[in-house]
């Protein structure tokens, strides 16, 4: 199979393992898809998801198992560099801290997701990790593109 970085990532977001089945890495894959089941049965994240896309934030964070939950972003990000690499994307040196930067401000978004308000907003356990992937990922780039130069 023969497809492109940007289509692996695209099938780690998706659900992470995707990816690592294109690639042919069908141990690992097979590891990330039930990592990605037993956090989120655990964390009850699609009870939380469901909830806060009905605007329930208060049951959100209630419903939330936070301890189950922070292990999320990095299982994510780590299935996205994993399998943009093992498709030839990524060659740089420091082409994965843009994916740790993003798991980094996903999980401090999580950890504040309770009590913290943008704009008067709460945004809750699943609007604002997903407003800090941004940051998160423009700091790794920037981090990322200065480690180059220097090393």
């Amino acid at each position: 199979m023969n497809k492109s970085p940007i289509e692996k990532l695209m099938w780690s977001i998706a659900l992470p393992g995707f990816g690592q089945f294109l690639n042919g890495k069908y141990f690992k894959g097979t590891v990330l898809l039930i990592l990605e089941f037993l956090i989120n049965l655990q964390a009850n994240f699609n009870q939380i998801i469901l909830m806060s896309f009905h605007g329930e934030i208060a049951h959100a964070i209630k419903h939330a198992d936070y301890q189950w939950l922070m292990f999320y972003p990095c299982l994510y990000f780590f299935s996205m560099w994993d399998a943009v690499k093992d498709a030839g994307g990524g060659r740089a040196p420091y082409s994965f801290i843009p994916y740790v930067f993003a798991a980094f401000f996903v999980t401090v978004g999580l950890i504040f997701s309770s009590n913290l308000k943008i704009f008067g907003v709460l945004w809750g356990p699943v609007w604002l990790p997903m407003l800090f992937v941004f940051p998160g990922i423009i700091i790794g780039l920037i981090v990322g593109k200065i480690l180059n130069k220097i090393f």
